[in-house]
Formats: structure tokens, C-alpha cells, sequence
């Protein structure tokens, strides 16, 4: 976990100068946790999905990709894996709060913006954005679905 957490802090904490310990929270223990690891053991992905509260809703948060091992798909398979996973677990919505400058990522994926999100760090814009899961051949659902 240490070396997923450090991966966090590098790409989503360390450029806007926060701390150490603000790229986890008290629900990591209860959250499901991929990554992506190259052969030579460097972790250069990472991301969490948690139940929330509302019946059949996963949250995807944490969503971390190293700056030089974007636009190589990982981050797409990384988010199916999480998609996938929520099925699984019996979800059938996704919500996230995407930074902006990363909306075309999630759109591209079938999410839908639901509204605008936090200015995290007075600095950085988010949009909160969700996609209705289904499962491969039941044609139900908003947005593309996701395939198991």
C-alpha cells in the first residue's frame, strides 16, 4: 500500500505542494484498490472504488496515472478493471469528481457531467460525473456499457 500511496502523493498531491498523508483517507480499508505495475515492479497507475451510501453506487476516487505512462491506455483499463469490479459487487451507477482538464478521459468512457465539483486546492476545477453500468447483452442502461 505504501508504494501505491506514494504513487498518489507524486501525481495527485506533490505538484500543488500538499502534504504527505492528503493522498489517503479513512476509508482506504474498505475500498477496493487496483494498479498497474510494469514488469520491472514500478507502480505507474493506481485508482479506488467504494460503496457509497445511495443503493447500487460505487465511487471511483484517486485516480492516478504517472505524467510519462498517460495516452498508452492504461488509464482505460484501469478504469474497466474498476468498472467490472463494480458489477461484480452488484453496482449499477459510477459517480466521480474528474479535474477538468481530464473530462474528455471520462467522456470518452460514457460518463455524463451531473453538475460542477469542488475547486480542489482553490485551484484545481472539478466536474461530478457519473455512468449507469450494465451488464454485456441486457441493453439496459444509460451511455455505453461496460463489458465483463
Amino acid at each position: 500500500m505504501e508504494r501505491l500511496f506514494e504513487l498518489r502523493w507524486r501525481v495527485l498531491r506533490a505538484p500543488w505542494g500538499q502534504p504527505r498523508g492528503s493522498e489517503r483517507d479513512d476509508q482506504e480499508a474498505t475500498a477496493w484498490h487496483r494498479v498497474a505495475v510494469t514488469g520491472e515492479g514500478e507502480f505507474v497507475a493506481a485508482a479506488r472504488l467504494q460503496r457509497e451510501p445511495q443503493p447500487a453506487t460505487g465511487r471511483i476516487r484517486y485516480m492516478a496515472v504517472a505524467e510519462k505512462w498517460r495516452r498508452r491506455g492504461i488509464g482505460s483499463r484501469l478504469l474497466a478493471a474498476l468498472e467490472a469490479l463494480a458489477l461484480e459487487e452488484g453496482m449499477e451507477r459510477i459517480t466521480l469528481l474528474a479535474r477538468d482538464p481530464f473530462l474528455d478521459f471520462y467522456l470518452c468512457r460514457g460518463y455524463i457531467p451531473v453538475g460542477p465539483g469542488p475547486l480542489l486546492f482553490d485551484i484545481i476545477p472539478h466536474t461530478s460525473m457519473e455512468k449507469r453500468l450494465v451488464r454485456e447483452g441486457t441493453g439496459a442502461g444509460g451511455g455505453p456499457p461496460a463489458t465483463l
